[in-house]
């Protein structure tokens, strides 16, 4: 039984936050990797692929079996007056676009402390965009070799 251990980053420190595994099939050449990977609750792939994807960031919660992954608030030194957090839910056990929800709040630092701003044009549609991605890439990458 071969097990794969989702490590994220934050910043330089790395924490292991679940795990998932079982065994390796072989798989006929030109057979596609399957869409349902569900050895955590949700699909397989799109988690990996959220956690890779925001792996930067300082989580606050993080449930493998419900789906949900919310970042703490992050800034960067380029702007330390803006700061965002990130919720990603997945809604399916398949691999397929609809079965991801990405939501940013994005704050600015007034006068009077944190008020919320307008999410940039475009960044949950990118981040969404960079998950599936990363997850179809996952999906072939496990049967490739």
């Amino acid at each position: 039984m071969r097990r794969v251990v989702i490590v994220l980053g934050f910043l330089a420190l790395t924490a292991p936050l679940a795990a998932c595994g079982g065994k390796k099939e072989k798989v006929a050449v030109g057979t596609e990797a399957p869409a349902r990977v569900t050895t955590i609750g949700v699909n397989a792939y799109l988690w990996r692929a959220a956690l890779d994807t925001i792996g930067f960031m300082p989580l606050a919660q993080v449930d493998s079996n419900g789906g949900v992954i919310i970042t703490d608030w992050y800034a960067t030194a380029q702007a330390p007056n803006e700061r965002v957090k990130v919720t990603i839910t997945i809604l399916d056990t398949e691999l397929r676009a609809d079965a991801l929800k990405v939501t940013a709040i994005r704050q600015a630092l007034a006068g009077s402390g944190w008020v919320d701003a307008p999410v940039r044009a475009g960044t949950v549609q990118k981040l969404e965009e960079t998950i599936l991605s990363r997850a179809r890439d996952l999906r072939r990458a496990q049967y490739s070799g």
